[in-house]
């Protein structure tokens, strides 16, 4: 894995930090549970699920929410195969991994498949279950802009907006438009204004609603079909 690689510091046991962005990789209270409320039932899945499937994700981190996504694949019982595309500036380090990961030894099995390839430099990491995994490293408004595909569901989960705005750039938000499919959707934890309208300047139809936690809101976007 090239690139600048995340430097992390760990709080309240083994919640990882970004020390770039000052911020949580996930909820200091439930990262299982904020990640299935926010990006699972936030792009209404797995209900939507079926074969080819394209998850698409802003921030890749330690993996949680790949690993999550995947786990709901399998337990949806879907046939053929989950694509899930990443894109990430700051790669983490393969032993960071481990540590943020073994917080969830319900995921323990599908996290070894992916610390495997992430060891390995994969370029697609088989997750199991028919799900695999492309995580995409550099910054995303130089790299999204550049890629094929479009998807059905997007997972935004940038470093907050105050901490990382980059991430959260109109053009940058634009461009996750431009690469959702007719009817796709996308989901955050953050409720700012400022990406709300981004992304409904973009085309999508954007709601506020109950966040995890102590969030109060989040937002999701739906893409016209």
């Amino acid at each position: 894995m090239q690139d600048q690689h995340a430097r992390l510091e760990w709080r309240a046991g083994d919640v990882p930090v970004s020390r770039q962005y000052d911020d949580p990789y996930f909820s200091l209270d439930d990262g299982l549970e904020e990640t299935r409320h926010v990006f699972l039932a936030g792009n209404d899945l797995p209900g939507r699920f079926r074969d080819g499937f394209r998850v698409a994700e802003l921030g890749f981190g330690t993996g949680l929410n790949m690993l999550v996504a995947a786990e709901a694949w399998a337990g949806q019982g879907a046939p053929g195969t989950l694509h899930l595309i990443s894109f990430e500036a700051h790669p983490i380090s393969a032993p960071d991994m481990v540590r943020a990961l073994a917080a969830f030894p319900s995921l323990a099995p599908r996290a070894a498949r992916l610390v495997h390839g992430w060891q390995g430099n994969a370029g697609r990491i088989d997750l199991g279950d028919g799900a695999f995994l492309q995580v995409i490293i550099g910054d995303a408004r130089a790299t999204l802009p550049h890629w094929t595909g479009r998807a059905d569901a997007w997972f935004l989960d940038g470093f907050a907006p105050a901490r990382n705005p980059q991430l959260w750039e109109p053009d940058l938000l634009a461009a996750v438009a431009a690469h959702t499919a007719p009817g796709g959707t996308a989901a955050t934890y953050t409720a700012a204004g400022h990406v709300r309208r981004a992304l409904a300047a973009a085309g999508m139809d954007v709601s506020r609603v109950p966040g995890y936690g102590r969030k109060r809101h989040m937002t999701i976007a739906r893409m016209p079909r």
